[in-house]
C-alpha cells in the first residue's frame, strides 16, 4: 500500500470520521492529504541560504532552499547592514539539516553566538529572518500556513495603524498633520501614527540637549490637536518620539497630549533604561508604548516586570521571529499588556507578522506603512495573492508557509550595489 493510500484509509476509518466533523481536525486532514510525498520529514534537508540586500542594506531577505526544490523565504530590518557573511555562516550550519525543527535550529544558532553577539543588533535580526524563512519552508513542506503551526488563530484578519510618514524634517505645519490624517481615515483607516521628533526644529537648545524647549513643546501639541480636529474622537492616533528626549521631556509631552486621547506615546527615551520607562508611564494616563528596539522575550522582561510601559511593540524582523514575537506577546499577556508589533519591512515582513497577531490573543493593532501604497517597488519586490490590505486590516494568507514570496527578478534593480544578490 502507497504512503498516500494509508494515509487515506486511516483518514476514512469510523474513529477518524467522526473526528473528521470537527472543522479544525478536518483541515489537519485535509493539509496531510495535500501534502506532497516528496515533502516526507525524514528526507527534506537544506542545501544553501542565499540571499539579497535593497534600502541601503538595511532590508535584508533570504531563500532557504531545500533538496525537494521547496525554499523558505524570510526578511529582516534596520540592523543588517553588512551582515552578508554572517548569513553565509548561519547557512553553513544549517546546511544538510532538516529545517522542520524550527526551534531546534533557532536555539543552536542562538546558542552558538552567545559570544558573537547573540543578545541583540546584526545577529538578532539577521537569526530572524533565518527563522522566518524556516517556518515558511515548512508550512510549505507540511501543507499549512504559519499561523496554524504556530498553535492556530484567534483572528482572520488584522487591524492596522497607518503611519504617515509625515517626517518632521520636511517641517510639516498643524494643516499637513490635518490633511496626513484624513487621507489615511479616507483609504479606510482606523487608526494613524504621526513622528513629533524634528532635529531641524528652529526653537531645538541645541544639537545635541535631550531637552524639548517651550517652543518645541507647542509645536508637539499643536500638530496632534490639529490632527485630532480633523479626523474626530473615534479614529486612534499614535504619536512616535523615536526616542531622541529625556525622561522629563517624555513626561510633559504625555502630560500635554492627555486630553487628545492618544492611542499611545511611542518611545519618547532610548530603549535602555527601563525605570525611567515607568518613570514616564506612572506620570501619565497616556499610554506609553515601546519595544521597537528590543530583542528578545529576554529583552522585554524587564520592562514588563518593571510595569515600565502599556503596551509592547516588537519588530517581529529583528526582534528574533516569529516563534520570538510569539513568546513575546504570551509573556505580555501575562502582564495584561497588549502587543502591537512595529513593522517597517516589505509585504513578506507584514503578512509574517500577521501570522503572529492572529496567534496570540492580546493583539491590539500592527503597523502598516504608507509607502505600501506610494513606492511601486514594495509591490515589485513580492510576489501574493490579493489586495494588500482591505478596510484597514491585513487579510491573513490561507496558503502554505507565510503566503507570500520573494521576487527576485523584481528586488534586483533595487539590489545593494557589491553585495552577492541570491548567489
Amino acid at each position: 500500500m502507497t504512503r498516500r493510500s494509508s494515509r487515506r484509509a486511516f483518514l476514512t476509518s469510523g474513529t477518524v470520521a467522526g473526528a473528521l466533523a470537527i472543522p479544525g481536525m478536518r483541515r489537519l486532514a485535509e493539509a496531510a492529504e495535500g501534502t506532497s510525498p516528496h515533502s516526507r520529514p525524514s528526507g527534506l534537508k537544506i542545501t544553501g541560504v542565499r540571499c539579497g540586500y535593497i534600502r541601503g542594506g538595511n532590508g535584508l531577505f533570504v531563500k532557504i532552499h531545500t533538496n525537494q526544490d521547496i525554499w523558505g523565504c524570510g526578511e529582516g530590518v534596520d540592523a543588517t547592514s553588512g551582515t552578508y557573511h554572517l548569513v553565509q555562516r548561519f547557512g553553513r550550519v544549517l546546511e544538510g539539516r532538516s529545517p522542520l525543527n524550527v526551534h531546534r535550529l533557532y536555539e543552536e544558532l542562538r546558542r552558538g553566538g552567545f559570544f558573537a553577539g547573540a543578545q541583540s543588533g546584526m545577529y538578532v535580526a539577521v537569526l530572524s529572518a533565518i527563522e522566518t524563512a524556516l517556518w515558511d519552508l515548512t508550512g510549505k513542506a507540511l501543507g499549512l500556513p504559519v499561523y496554524q503551526l504556530l498553535g492556530g488563530r484567534f483572528r482572520d484578519r488584522m487591524r492596522l495603524y497607518c503611519d504617515t510618514a509625515l517626517y518632521q524634517r520636511q517641517l510639516p505645519t498643524p494643516e499637513d498633520f490635518a490633511r496626513a490624517a484624513r487621507e489615511a481615515v479616507d483609504m479606510g483607516f482606523t487608526a494613524v501614527k504621526f513622528d513629533l521628533d524634528q532635529a531641524n526644529d528652529p526653537n531645538k537648545y541645541d544639537a545635541y540637549n535631550w531637552t524639548a524647549s517651550p517652543g518645541e513643546l507647542r509645536r508637539m501639541v499643536d500638530q496632534i490637536t490639529a490632527a485630532r480636529e480633523a479626523v474626530g474622537p473615534d479614529i486612534d492616533i499614535c504619536v512616535d518620539m523615536h526616542g531622541r528626549y529625556d525622561a522629563i521631556t517624555g513626561e510633559q509631552v504625555a502630560k500635554r497630549l492627555e486630553h487628545l486621547n492618544l492611542m499611545w506615546l511611542e518611545e519618547p527615551i532610548a530603549a535602555e533604561n527601563a525605570d525611567a520607562y515607568r518613570r514616564i508611564t506612572e506620570s501619565t494616563s497616556t499610554p506609553i508604548c515601546a519595544g521597537e528596539n528590543h530583542y528578545l522575550a529576554y529583552g522585554f522582561r524587564p520592562l514588563l516586570e518593571a510595569g515600565a510601559v502599556d503596551i509592547v511593540m516588537p519588530d517581529l524582523q529583528k526582534a528574533g521571529g516569529l516563534g520570538e514575537g510569539q513568546r513575546i506577546a504570551n509573556l505580555a499577556n501575562l502582564y495584561y499588556v497588549p502587543f502591537a508589533p512595529h513593522m517597517v519591512a516589505s509585504y513578506l515582513g507584514a503578512m509574517a507578522s500577521a501570522h503572529v497577531c492572529a496567534s496570540v490573543p492580546n493583539f491590539l493593532v500592527l503597523e502598516w506603512q504608507i509607502y505600501f501604497h506610494r513606492n511601486p517597488m514594495f509591490e515589485e519586490i513580492v510576489d501574493f495573492d490579493g489586495p494588500m490590505v482591505v478596510d484597514g486590516h491585513i487579510p491573513l494568507s490561507e496558503k502554505p508557509g507565510i503566503g507570500v514570496e520573494i521576487n527576485e527578478e523584481g528586488m534586483r534593480k533595487y539590489a545593494q550595489e557589491g553585495v552577492p544578490f541570491f548567489e
